[in-house]
């Protein structure tokens, strides 16, 4: 049996993939790592109900304070589960989630991508063998109207007054994916990187406190970004189970469909620069993650 974490995994698009995993077989466990332990514990009694598998576990991980990340990475290594094998960086946040992380950085730039860059780069060293490591961007990485992007300092800054902070965060994810595939290659790691988008999801609770951009008009605009939850919740499964994931990497996986990302996402510097800011902002030491990669 092998382990594999979902961050968010209480409720929609890490709950289908959870429960799609949990569908497939019976060799893999399913860790679920949500900031709230009652909802958690409620999604894992349906997921029980539901998949009729009780392979599955729940940790408290708070990704918008980096002492919450890595006090979860301690208590999962304590915590005997069978060997790691998959991180689903799945969890996050819309526009609508202002405010400060109590580390002093921005909100969603906080939760969405410095808190799963910590959480991968502690439990690297935990996986064994082959493992796989997805990150759940978004085609709004590429909004309509375009994106500059402003450099990881005022991504960083709380006060900052830059529009659209979630498709910066969803950019930064890719720019995560790529410069982690580049470096687990460099040291020899047959550990495979993902990215995923899953659409726009309607059907979910992600964007309760932003129906006004969901006008008639808007949906006409989004149409071609519109996404299942059901469909892709497999899709997002799919990319931990199937043997496919396991031999390839560095790719951007659109709802079940392997396209390229937009053209600013493959830029080198700015996923480099990100990268060292990361490791500055969260005080990352080598020590902590596999040999070689910081």
């Amino acid at each position: 049996m092998k382990t594999v974490i979902i961050t968010g995994a209480n409720s929609g698009l890490g709950f289908e993939c959870a429960k799609n995993i949990l569908l497939e077989s019976q060799d893999y466990f399913i860790v679920m790592a949500c900031r709230n332990i009652e909802k958690a514990e409620k999604a894992k009694s349906e997921l029980i109900e539901i998949t009729k598998n009780e392979n599955i576990g729940v940790m408290q991980l708070n990704l918008s304070s980096l002492s919450s990340v890595r006090e979860f990475a301690k208590d999962y290594e304590k915590a005997q589960y069978p060997p790691l094998f998959g991180i689903v960086c799945n969890a996050g946040i819309s526009n609508s989630n202002g405010g400060t992380t109590e580390d002093g950085f921005d909100m969603i730039f906080g939760t969405n991508h410095l808190g799963h860059f910590l959480l991968t780069a502690l439990l690297l060293p935990l996986i064994k063998g082959d493992g796989r490591i997805t990150v759940v961007s978004s085609d709004m990485h590429n909004p309509p109207n375009g994106l500059i992007y402003p450099g990881v300092e005022v991504l960083a800054d709380p006060d900052s007054e830059i529009n659209d902070k979630y498709s910066q965060s969803k950019l930064c994810n890719l720019y995560f994916t790529y410069e982690l595939t580049g470096k687990l290659s460099e040291i020899g790691k047959n550990i495979t990187v993902n990215a995923f988008n899953p659409g726009l999801l309607t059907d979910t609770n992600f964007h309760v406190n932003s129906n006004r951009h969901f006008t008639e008009e808007a949906m006409k605009m989004f149409a071609d970004r519109v996404g299942v939850l059901s469909e892709s919740g497999k899709a997002l499964a799919d990319m931990v189970t199937k043997p496919y994931y396991g031999e390839h990497t560095g790719k951007y996986n659109d709802r079940g469909k392997e396209i390229p990302s937009s053209e600013l996402s493959y830029n080198k510097e700015n996923a480099e620069k990100l990268w060292e800011s990361s490791v500055n902002y969260t005080k990352l030491q080598s020590e902590e993650t596999l040999d070689g990669l910081l």
